[in-house]
């Protein structure tokens, strides 16, 4: 069982990643690559802010997402498979615009690395991450 505990010890929260709902994990998620994504394109470039903000919009836009996640789904075994589906089926995701199987795609992407950051897997998660970076 892998266990968050809240940085604020008043709060004594202690909550078990699994039980999280997957849009939370998405929103982690989302917060986890786009850090990765910008944190790439600044360490390669010298590019100014809003080309760099343009390349990085490219790459986690909800199209390039879902992209990432058919090729790495093949990879993905056990809790992984778990995540993803259980996050590509969530309903009412909100007035997306766009192809509503993207946006789920997009979504359980966002979950697994969502999930994968909560529950400290960091070598699996940096795999991920660079091979969804490459992928995109």
């Amino acid at each position: 069982m892998v266990t968050i505990i809240a940085v604020n010890k008043a709060e004594d929260a202690r909550v078990e990643v699994r039980s999280l709902p997957p849009e939370v994990h998405a929103w982690v998620g989302d917060a986890v690559f786009e850090l990765y994504v910008r944190t790439m394109l600044a360490a390669g470039t010298e590019a100014a802010p809003r080309v760099l903000h343009d390349r990085a919009v490219a790459r986690v836009r909800a199209e390039a997402q879902a992209a990432a996640l058919e090729r790495l789904w093949p990879g993905l075994a056990g809790e992984e498979l778990v995540v993803v589906k259980r996050a590509r089926n969530v309903h009412g995701l909100g007035s997306h615009r766009g192809d509503p199987a993207v946006v789920h795609m997009s979504t359980a992407f966002e979950a697994l690395l969502g999930y994968l950051y909560l529950s400290g897997q960091w070598s699996r998660l940096t795999e991920l991450l660079r091979l969804a970076w490459e992928s995109t």
